[in-house]
């Protein structure tokens, strides 16, 4: 049996290692003496072109390569019913299994591709629910007037410790607006309102337009 051993950890999941996910199907591959490949992704379930190595896994399967694919859990390999239907398919015309370790799926079986089915179908139902959830807890968070997002930025140019060094050189004339914003980390607008309320807003080359400035 020519067996493709396949992981999937997301970009999001910061710290997860496939290989969490590649021993126990290494295990299982070596117990029932499998000729083994291995395939693993960082990439989000629905980035389909970040995946890379399931493209390449299906390629193999179109070429007789494997017989049998096997997936640590259910929602490392599709994010949907809809989807999880989709490759099987594509693997069955290939002649190629589909077995998922921890739910004890396998496809080669009437009865392992009714259950596939049917938790395939509740996995997307769990992902709508909790996205309900979400957007339920933003609409009421949103009706009592929380700010939703990253808070607003609070420190003002002025307390900014390079604040008196920019002013200094802006009345000397060494810097003009444009590069005082860019030391600053701000915007041109905001360094502008800033200055409004400093005498002369600032010294000659101040007003003057930087090459490539847009002014």
């Amino acid at each position: 049996m020519r067996a493709a051993l396949y992981a999937r950890v997301s970009t999001a999941d910061k710290g997860q290692d496939p290989e969490v996910q590649l021993a126990p199907m290494r295990a299982l591959a070596a117990a029932r003496e499998w000729e083994v490949v291995e395939y693993a992704d960082q990439a989000s379930a629905a980035d389909l072109r970040g995946r890379r190595e399931w493209r390449r896994l299906l390629g193999d399967a179109r070429l007789g390569r494997i017989d049998l694919v096997l997936v640590w859990k259910l929602d490392r390999f599709a994010r949907s019913a809809l989807d999880a239907l989709q490759w099987l398919q594509q693997l069955e015309s290939a002649g190629v299994g589909l077995k998922i370790l921890t739910q004890e799926i396998d496809t080669t079986t009437s009865a392992g591709r009714l259950v596939f089915t049917v938790l395939a179908a509740v996995a997307e139902m769990e992902r709508e629910l909790i996205r309900e959830r979400v957007h339920a807890g933003m609409a009421r968070a949103k009706a009592q007037g929380r700010r939703l997002g990253r808070p607003p930025r609070t420190q003002t140019v002025e307390a900014n410790p390079l604040w008196p060094v920019v002013v200094a050189g802006l009345k000397a004339g060494h810097l003009n607006r444009a590069e005082a914003a860019r030391k600053l980390r701000v915007r041109y607008s905001t360094l502008t309102q800033a200055l409004r309320s400093i005498p002369n807003g600032g010294a000659s080359r101040a007003d003057a337009p930087e090459i490539g400035s847009g002014r």
